[in-house]
């Protein structure tokens, strides 16, 4: 089985390939570029690297939320090009299982991705066994207090908002950032966990691949504040 995987929820895009349990090939790129830039050429260098072309792959995997909206439409058209020409199964991994399958160890670990307006987009996984211990949700950092307060193992952040939680955190037994360089999301983690939904059953056509983004985008959320106005506005006259 041959699995590309990729990931543009955040800051920084990676890619991965991955045939049976071996990872052929892996790379993050955090230049500053935008994603419709490096996404392309990152997949022509690793399939080439990798000795494969896009005909010879089985499953395709990518994050598919929460994270930039903008970000997450990209890395998903890219996927559903290469997809539905020859329909193949694709995996819409949660940027959150993600960023805990590129972990290995004991405890737990928290993906955390920088969210804006005071918020994360956030979900806990037991770390030896990725087994979901939370759903996603974007919510204020000062909500994460009962679960991390609560916790019994040793607990890590990981992602572009795990210092975030960190600085919040720290003074919590057991609490840890982990490394700045190791925070970001890696093409491995999309690949492995894509993978697990691929045992699982869990892949889709690439018609039915679409974005999870856990929240209003900001045209959503100005409407509805204008429509709230309005409305109190007609009950006023």
């Amino acid at each position: 089985m041959n699995l590309l995987a990729v990931d543009t929820a955040g800051k920084t895009a990676a890619v991965a390939v991955l045939r049976d349990d071996t990872l052929l090939y892996e790379a993050q790129c955090n230049n500053g570029l935008t994603h419709s830039e490096t996404l392309l050429p990152m997949i022509d260098t690793a399939l080439k690297a990798s000795g494969l072309t896009v005909d010879e792959l089985d499953v395709l995997g990518v994050t598919n939320g929460p994270g930039s909206f903008t970000g997450l439409r990209i890395g998903l058209a890219v996927i559903k090009g290469l997809a539905l020409p020859r329909q193949l199964p694709c995996a819409g991994v949660s940027t959150m299982a993600a960023l805990a399958y590129g972990l290995a160890g004991e405890g737990t670990v928290i993906g955390a991705q920088d969210a804006r307006r005071g918020q994360v987009y956030w979900g806990a996984f037991d770390l030896a066994t990725h087994d979901r211990l939370t759903e996603d949700a974007a919510a204020p950092i000062a909500s994460l207090e009962n679960f991390v307060q609560s916790c019994k193992k040793p607990l890590f952040f990981v992602g572009d908002g795990a210092s975030l939680c960190y600085n919040v955190y720290k003074s919590v037994p057991g609490v840890a950032a982990a490394p700045s360089a190791l925070q970001i999301l890696r093409g491995a983690g999309v690949a492995l966990a894509a993978k697990a939904m691929w045992e699982r059953g869990e892949c889709v056509p690439p018609a039915a691949l679409l974005p999870d983004y856990h929240r209003l985008s900001q045209a959503e959320r100005e409407r509805a504040e204008r429509e709230k106005n309005e409305g109190k506005q007609n009950n006023e006259v």
